[in-house]
C-alpha cells in the first residue's frame, strides 16, 4: 500500500510557528483536523495545528493517543456550544481557527469565559481518554481498577470501569503543557489557567459514580454487577457552568514570599480548590467588538416566552426582535406493525421564531 501525503494550508503552518507564544488551549484547533488524517506516523505530528513543542513530543511518543485527543478537541467545541446555547456568550470563541492570527481575544484575557473553557477542556480530554481505555480504542490502557471496598450483599464488582487514573495522567500532561512553558504569557494568567484546569479535573473525579447491571430470573435483579463509570460529559459541563456563573474574581498579589491569586473583594480567604476564578471582567456580549472577542447577539434566536437568559429581552439587550415563520416537517401518526417495524406519516406545521435586531 502507498502512504498518502497530507498537505495542510499555509495558515496551519503559520499557526505552528506562532503556537509557542499562544494560548494554552490552542490545541483545540485539532478539531479542524480532517477525518482523513490518521495520526499513525511520527511525521504526522508536525501537521497538527496548535501544539507546543512538548505536546508535539508527546504526540511522537504516543501516536495512538492522538486520535483520542483530536476527538476530545471536537467534543470540547460541541459540548461548550450546547451548554451555552441559551446565553449571550454562546461559546463562539471556541471556533478556534487553524490560523492563529484569527484567534478571538476573549479567551486570552483572563475572563470567566476563559475559566470555563479551560476547565471544560481539561475535563474533556481526560474524560475522552478514560472512556477510550474502556472501549478498547487505546491499547495503552485497559479497564480501571476494581474498587478495594467490599460491596453490599446482592452487589458484586465486575464490568469494565472507566480508567480515570490514566485519563487524568495523560490528559493533564497534554493540556497543561503550554502553561508550564517559560514563555507562556503572564504569570497571573498562567496561575489562573492551571487552577481552572484543575477545577475541571476535580469535577471529573466527582463524576465517577457507581453504575450497575441487573441479573436474575425474569428480571428479578437478585444480583447486581457494578463498576465505576463517568457521567456523560454534558452533565459535567452543566456542573462547570454552575461554577462559571458563581466564579470568583481574583487579583495577583504578594502572599508571603511569592505572588498568588486571591479573591479581589474578600482577600481574607484563599482561593477555593473547587471554584473557577477570573482576572478580568467580561463585556456584556451585546454588540460586536473584535478587540474584546464579542460577536454580539444580532440575528441570534431568542425565546419570547422565557424568563431566563434566552429570553428576547435579555438576549437582545433591549434592542427588540423580529419574528419569522418556519415550516417544520415531522414524523407523525406512527404505527407499529407486528413484527417488527414502524410506519409513520409526515406532518407539516408552522412555528413562529424570533431573532434579535
Amino acid at each position: 500500500m502507498r502512504s498518502s501525503s497530507h498537505v495542510l494550508p499555509l495558515c496551519v503552518l503559520t499557526a505552528l510557528l506562532l503556537s509557542q507564544v499562544c494560548s494554552g488551549i490552542k490545541w483545540l484547533a485539532l478539531s479542524h483536523v480532517p477525518a482523513s488524517l490518521h495520526v499513525n506516523q511520527t511525521n504526522h505530528c508536525k501537521l497538527l495545528p496548535g501544539l507546543v513543542s512538548s505536546q508535539a513530543q508527546l504526540c511522537r511518543s504516543n501516536l495512538e493517543l492522538m486520535q483520542t485527543i483530536v476527538q476530545a478537541a471536537r467534543e470540547v467545541k460541541k459540548t461548550c456550544q450546547k451548554t451555552f446555547a441559551d446565553m449571550r456568550w454562546n461559546c463562539s470563541s471556541i471556533e478556534i481557527s487553524s490560523d492563529a492570527a484569527k484567534y478571538r481575544p476573549d479567551l486570552d484575557r483572563g475572563t470567566r469565559e476563559a475559566a470555563f473553557v479551560y476547565a471544560l477542556s481539561a475535563a474533556t480530554i481526560s474524560h475522552t481518554i478514560a472512556r477510550a481505555c474502556t472501549s478498547g480504542d487505546l491499547r495503552l490502557c485497559s479497564c480501571g481498577p476494581i474498587p478495594s471496598e467490599i460491596p453490599e450483599p446482592g452487589y458484586r464488582w465486575g464490568g469494565c470501569a472507566d480508567n480515570l487514573h490514566f485519563g487524568l495522567l495523560m490528559g493533564s500532561k497534554f493540556s497543561d503543557a503550554p502553561m508550564k512553558m517559560k514563555r507562556s504569557g503572564s504569570h497571573a494568567n498562567k496561575l489562573m489557567h492551571l487552577h481552572n484546569s484543575e477545577v475541571g479535573r476535580q469535577a471529573l473525579r466527582e463524576a465517577l459514580v457507581m453504575k450497575c447491571k441487573c441479573h436474575g430470573v425474569s428480571g428479578s435483579c437478585s444480583i447486581r454487577t457494578c463498576w465505576r463509570g463517568l457521567q456523560d460529559l454534558r452533565e459535567i459541563a452543566m456542573d462547570l457552568k454552575t461554577k462559571y456563573l458563581s466564579a470568583t474574581k481574583v487579583v495577583h498579589r504578594p502572599m508571603g514570599t511569592r505572588k498568588q491569586l486571591v479573591p479581589k473583594d474578600i482577600d481574607i480567604r484563599p482561593v477555593r480548590e473547587n471554584e473557577l476564578v477570573y482576572l478580568q471582567s467580561s463585556p456584556d456580549f451585546c454588540t460586536k467588538n473584535e478587540k474584546q472577542g464579542s460577536v454580539g447577539t444580532q440575528d441570534r434566536q431568542c425565546n419570547k416566552t422565557s424568563l431566563g437568559s434566552d429570553s428576547c429581552d435579555l438576549m437582545c439587550c433591549g434592542r427588540g426582535y423580529n419574528p419569522y415563520s418556519e415550516k417544520l416537517v415531522e414524523r407523525c401518526h406512527c404505527k407499529y406493525h407486528w413484527c417488527c417495524y414502524v410506519t409513520c406519516k409526515k406532518c407539516e406545521r408552522i412555528v413562529e421564531r424570533y431573532v434579535c435586531k
